[in-house]
């Protein structure tokens, strides 16, 4: 069962997303929230118990405490945490502050909930979720050209070819299977080379992974 805990300051969105989600058998909605800060209170109340939430649907422009300082403070308490954005604004700047700061996803709330449903079962699993065209958004404004290899992070350019090949698929959103299935490979060689990947790069997870390939894009097109 995933553990689900809802922030957004609209009760009546709250409700839907609910009653929404307790239709979905491996899904349960722990607790709801009006805002950032109350979003974390909830979240520590929780934590100890077998009530603890696994992913959190997240707003992001909210009285008191909004979804970007919220997942912030979150994270740096609970890095296990899974937080999936869910909101109405498809802003470039929101949407670039939330992977930074380790988001394992941005949706926009029209989401139909099937796929809602299963963005939330992606993320617990430690995937990366965006809605169509928010990743391309949020690496619009990067800037174009290669940047010299000595601006690059040395581990980057260490990678395999085979790790660069699983990088670049990380960065277009694949999940383990759909890697596998990519390079012909298979789930637990793919397991092991991410793993590889995260270790080698320092990065907490495949979130980190795909900021750091869209950033380097050019450069790691002509790469992999």
């Amino acid at each position: 069962m995933i553990r689900v805990l809802l922030v957004d300051d609209q009760s009546i969105i709250r409700q839907g997303l609910a009653a929404l989600l307790q239709l979905e058998p491996d899904l349960q909605v722990v607790g709801e929230a009006e805002h950032g800060q109350a979003g974390i209170e909830l979240a520590i109340a929780l934590y100890e118990t077998p009530q603890r939430p696994d992913v959190m649907l997240m707003d992001m422009r909210m009285p008191v405490m909004d979804g970007v300082a919220a997942t912030q403070g979150l994270l740096a308490q609970f890095p296990d945490l899974k937080i999936l954005i869910l909101t109405t604004f498809n802003d470039e700047a929101y949407v670039k502050e939330a992977i930074r700061l380790g988001a394992c996803g941005y949706l926009l709330k029209d989401t139909p909930s099937e796929d809602l449903a299963a963005a939330i079962r992606s993320v617990h699993k430690g995937y990366v979720q965006f809605g169509p065209g928010i990743m391309k958004k949020a690496f619009a404004s990067a800037p174009t050209g290669s940047p010299p290899e000595s601006d690059l992070p040395p581990a980057l350019t260490e990678l395999t070819p085979r790790e660069r090949e699983v990088l670049r698929l990380i960065a277009a959103g694949s999940s383990n299977r759909e890697i596998a299935r990519s390079l012909y490979i298979s789930e637990g060689t793919v397991k092991n080379h991410v793993t590889n990947i995260l270790n080698r790069l320092e990065l907490r997870d495949r979130t980190q992974a795909a900021i750091l390939a869209n950033t380097h894009a050019d450069w790691f097109g002509q790469n992999s």
